[in-house]
């Protein structure tokens, strides 16, 4: 592949090769904890072995130019004046990075095509992913002594000011911060973390995408979380809290009878249980209980499909699916919702039954394929 996006980097911006310096930054799943990390409370994701590429050259002048192997608009700007341009479209993302870093350094243009093997809009951060490429590369090309906490920080400063999505940090420290064969169990308030071993024995995580495409600035993203803010409002009168995730299931029974709109309570319901199952999440990963993890993941789903309402027919067709086959331990959907993907935690033996029964049943029902793919972990962004 390396050599493949060598021979395309200079058909686009010619030049020698041996001044062209590589990056790579993954995808994530977030294997439990969903819209929780913009509620201050407890996630636990992990880098995919998918991600995003990043070829990049120095240029002796302001200018920089944008490619990619994935979409065949191209993007040019100075670097006087950065600005979000509808028109560039996915290049608004590292645009956005650059912008961020120019208001403490100067720099000067470069050339950078980007390749990505994570299906975009599939709810796998492949916007999170080449933020933190970006960031990282223009980081070491001009050794600017960032540490990758800051450039995750950085990165999701730059998704809600430049490109406007309220996202929180989640994605963006699980693709700057990963560890192979391992997952995160970051508390995204104080941003404390531990890596947490993933060992799945005769188990993988079968990622599942609907093939429903999704917008994250576009969908329901900032009502949940507006919701969530008007929950927290409430309870926080009679309750100490500075978070919904600071409830515990326990205590959010005793004290719900306060919101009186029922749609509120389910969400801070979610918000509550999810956080709580992330923490036993983390347990039965440690004890090796992966029948207790899977179904961790089962119960996810139905929260997020009944209490939060992020869920779509198309998820809820594709888990009751992988639900169905013997050897998948749970199942649920991931990422914002509203189209993309789930995952499944399904044992070695089945795999190819259940990506082939999987396929031809959710095919039948909706009427075009999904893809399925089995997930192995992979490192957090870096120079390669």
């Amino acid at each position: 592949m390396k050599s493949e996006l060598t021979k395309r980097f200079i058909e686009l911006f010619g030049g020698l090769t041996e001044s062209i310096r590589y990056f790579h930054a993954p995808g994530r799943v977030n294997i439990i904890g969903e819209h929780i990390d913009y509620n201050g409370g407890y996630v636990l994701p992990f880098a995919t072995d998918m991600g995003t590429y990043a070829l990049i050259r120095i240029r002796d002048d302001r200018t920089v130019r944008f490619a990619s192997t994935n979409f065949e608009n191209t993007a040019e700007i100075s670097l006087d004046n950065i600005s979000y341009d509808e028109a560039h479209d996915w290049a608004n993302y590292p645009k956005g990075i650059i912008y961020h870093i120019q208001q403490s350094h100067k720099l000067t243009g470069f050339d950078v095509l980007f390749c990505g093997n994570i299906p975009n809009g599939a709810g796998l951060s492949s916007s999170a992913s080449i933020e933190l490429v970006m960031a990282v590369a223009v980081n070491n090309l001009f050794n600017l002594n960032y540490d990758m906490i800051d450039l995750v920080k950085l990165a999701q400063k730059s998704e809600n000011n430049f490109c406007g999505v309220n996202c929180g940090i989640m994605d963006q420290f699980a693709v700057g911060m990963s560890r192979k064969d391992h997952a995160i169990y970051l508390h995204c308030d104080s941003l404390e973390y531990k890596y947490v071993p993933m060992f799945l024995g005769d188990y993988k995580i079968i990622i599942m995408d609907t093939n429903k495409r999704r917008q994250l600035n576009e969908s329901k993203y900032n009502e949940r979380r507006a919701e969530c803010e008007q929950a927290l409002d409430i309870l926080s009168k009679e309750c100490v809290i500075n978070q919904l995730t600071d409830l515990t299931p326990e205590t959010f029974e005793k004290c719900k009878h306060i919101i009186k709109d029922p749609v509120i309570c389910k969400r801070a319901k979610h918000v509550v249980f999810e956080n709580d199952r992330v923490k036993l999440a983390v347990e039965a990963l440690a004890e090796g209980n992966l029948a207790d993890l899977g179904a961790l993941l089962t119960k996810s789903h139905a929260s997020l499909r009944h209490d939060y309402e992020v869920s779509c027919k198309e998820l809820d067709k594709i888990v009751e699916e992988a639900l169905e086959i013997p050897g998948c331990l749970g199942a649920r959907m991931t990422g914002a919702g509203f189209g993309g993907c789930a995952i499944a935690l399904v044992n070695k033996n089945v795999i190819e039954h259940f990506i082939e029964t999987v396929s031809l049943n959710y095919e039948k029902a909706i009427g075009y394929a999904p893809a399925l793919y089995v997930c192995d972990n992979g490192h957090g962004a870096r120079e390669i």
